[in-house]
């Protein structure tokens, strides 16, 4: 496969040659196409497959050639992945005088509108923030010709469904859209009947698929006995290392826990300032940070090559979180680790991960922690049946 047969045009051909972009992924090559004949699409794909390009090289490539002097609109639901997205269409835009502005929490208004008064070609938001320059009038959407919705699904189970619908009321009728997500809940299937007119719908692998070069594990451990496990994977991973915590506190706590332990690390959380998140995962890339602490708030917005380990020190809340926690690693054709710590009381959640992902990850006890499957958990934890010393919790009966 290559980009030269999906409608691209020999300027836009050169700048993918010359950032090296030679092969689409299977997102790219299946939704390229319809998305330059202006369809709306629904892209389905696990995490690290290439989204950004396959729906910013269409929406770039249709912005210069347009005449009726439109304009795009991403939306996605952190500021992270809102900056991730910026610099991949600065790469692709920039040699063609398309300018683009973010709009984002975190940083002064000022800036900002600074940039749309630019007159960009695409505005790349979260939500909140670009509704919060729609009422100051700093911007109107009666112009966007192409408005896409990235992580749509992350964007609902976080609140965002209101702000996406008075979005949506003020977006020209007359519009392409295009949604990506790496699973696909009813709330998404509900938006692209409301929204989109007869779109494509572009799945390259199963709502849930984790990738296939991600080697995953479940630890069974008490939680006094994490920050040891922890720090055992520490000892044995000596490559980049990605850690998840449920709350914000918990990162902190984990990434001064990591510190004492005499590794470099750096952490992420809506209690970072947007320049110290910056910070953190420029330190994370550049090698400065080996081991990086983040809530679920940069589970999709780190695109970060290389990253040999994953650490879910907490399971997420959200079970669909899970996918995209490990889909850090295992990335462009690469092998990977990911790592869970469940604690005794989370044998559903485990068992929910196992339903999304479609299937059985090996369960190992640390210390004392075993249990014995009871009939309600043998599809689940078969494997582990010769284990003993099963809290009563998890018994039948």
């Amino acid at each position: 496969m290559t980009f030269n047969n999906l409608g691209i045009a020999p300027e836009f051909l050169k700048i993918l040659e010359q950032n090296k972009f030679t092969v689409p992924t299977p997102i790219q090559h299946q939704a390229i196409g319809p998305a330059m004949e202006g369809k709306d699409i629904v892209g389905i794909a696990q995490t690290g497959t290439g989204k950004t390009l396959a729906f910013g090289l269409p929406l770039l490539q249709r912005l210069y050639q347009s005449k009726d002097g439109g304009i795009g609109l991403i939306v996605l639901p952190t500021r992270e992945l809102a900056i991730q997205a910026d610099e991949m269409l600065q790469k692709i835009g920039r040699p063609l005088s398309l300018a683009t502005a973010v709009l984002i929490g975190g940083e002064g208004m000022g800036k900002q509108i600074t940039a749309l008064r630019r007159r960009p070609n695409v505005i790349i938001a979260t939500p909140g923030r670009l509704l919060d320059h729609i009422e100051s009038r700093n911007v109107k959407l009666d112009n966007v010709s192409i408005v896409v919705l990235d992580e749509a699904d992350r964007m609902l189970d976080i609140g965002f469904a209101p702000q996406i619908r008075k979005i949506f009321a003020l977006l020209p009728a007359k519009r392409q859209t295009m949604l990506f997500s790496a699973t696909m809940p009813p709330e998404i299937v509900n938006i692209a009947a409301t929204y989109m007119a007869a779109p494509v719908r572009v799945e390259v692998a199963p709502s849930g698929t984790t990738a296939e070069l991600v080697d995953q594990e479940i630890y069974l451990v008490s939680k006094e006995g994490k920050l040891g496990l922890l720090e055992n994977f520490l000892k044995e991973y000596r490559g980049t290392v990605l850690v998840f915590s449920r709350t914000k506190h918990g990162a902190r706590k984990i990434c001064a826990a990591i510190q004492r332990m005499g590794h470099q690390a750096a952490e992420i959380h809506s209690n970072r300032s947007l320049g110290q998140r910056k910070e953190a995962l420029a330190g994370f890339k550049t090698g400065k940070y080996r081991i990086l602490v983040a809530t679920d708030i940069a589970a999709r917005g780190i695109d970060v090559q290389g990253i040999e380990l994953v650490v879910n020190y907490d399971l997420p809340d959200n079970t669909q979180d899970y996918v995209h926690r490990i889909g850090r690693t295992g990335r462009t054709g690469l092998s990977g680790k990911a790592v869970s710590f469940a604690t005794p009381d989370q044998q559903r959640d485990v068992r929910d991960i196992e339903r999304l992902v479609r299937k059985q990850i090996p369960l190992k006890p640390h210390g004392d922690q075993m249990f014995l499957p009871t009939p309600s958990t043998t599809r689940s934890f078969g494997r582990n049946q010769h284990l003993r010393r099963a809290p009563r919790k998890w018994r039948r009966g």
